[in-house]
């Protein structure tokens, strides 16, 4: 029970990876607060939660609208006190080659990709300066490593959520805070359906997938909570300003 008595804010938790990550803490002890544009989809994995005996509560926030982030972190201290753990989850992509993108498209992007999570972290970080203790892990990309063909403004701002990590990994160590990274690669979630959608055939581009990750498989869901709950745990307490990917060796980063 690492997380027992902790508050952890999951944003895009209804999602597949936020949906497992919430379940995990919750097994784990901590309260789980579910942030999430789509309010159904976050009661339907607070519900799950509290069905296994576990605290959770849902709460709909636009993380791209800085009102509806001070609102939902707000409710949270509210219903559970101080945010321990922040996991920054939410994200949104357009598969389709740069030129044949708009500006439109790159706002959208931008703002759901790089501007929510500095909402999150500009709403939660005083806090946890204020009690010199906090975890925050931001889920990026593979694609912020090493590109991705068709994902040319995504992996920008996942690469921007990189480097913005380390930075406040750098401004807050002296505050007792931890900043780390998670990066998944090819995970089935609705994303990377939507990915193989865009590519217009779909199976031909799993089964190429597969054959180029030494694991064999396109992750699950479930593979990615482990990661994200080291570094959110104490067992990561030395450890700040790193990124780790998930892929299945897709990528090997030293």
């Amino acid at each position: 029970m690492r997380f027992d008595g902790k508050t952890v804010i999951v944003t895009g938790g209804g999602g597949g990876i936020g949906g497992a990550t919430c379940r995990r803490f919750a097994r784990e002890g901590a309260r789980v607060v579910v942030f999430d544009l789509n309010l159904g989809a976050a009661e339907s994995i607070a519900a799950s939660v509290r069905n296994e005996g576990g605290a959770a509560q849902a709460f709909r926030c636009d993380i791209t609208d800085r009102g509806s982030v001070e609102a939902s972190v707000g409710a949270t201290q509210s219903r559970f006190g101080p945010v321990d753990v922040l996991v920054n989850n939410a994200g949104w992509d357009v598969f389709r080659p740069f030129t044949r993108t708009e500006p439109n498209q790159w706002d959208r992007l931008i703002a759901i990709n790089l501007i929510g999570a500095l909402h999150m972290h500009h709403v939660v970080l005083p806090g946890m300066v204020a009690r010199r203790s906090g975890r925050i892990v931001n889920i990026a990309s593979d694609a912020a490593r090493v590109g991705s063909s068709g994902e040319a403004v995504y992996a920008a701002c996942k690469g921007g959520l990189v480097a913005f990590s380390k930075t406040i990994a750098r401004e807050h160590a002296r505050h007792g805070i931890t900043v780390n990274v998670v990066c998944p690669g090819p995970t089935d979630t609705a994303l990377f359906a939507d990915y193989k959608e865009g590519a217009g055939n779909p199976e031909k581009l799993e089964e190429a997938f597969k054959r180029s990750i030494p694991l064999g498989r396109i992750g699950q869901p479930e593979d990615l909570p482990g990661a994200i709950l080291f570094f959110a745990s104490d067992d990561a307490a030395y450890v700040t300003g790193q990124v780790l990917s998930v892929s299945g060796g897709l990528t090997m980063n030293g």
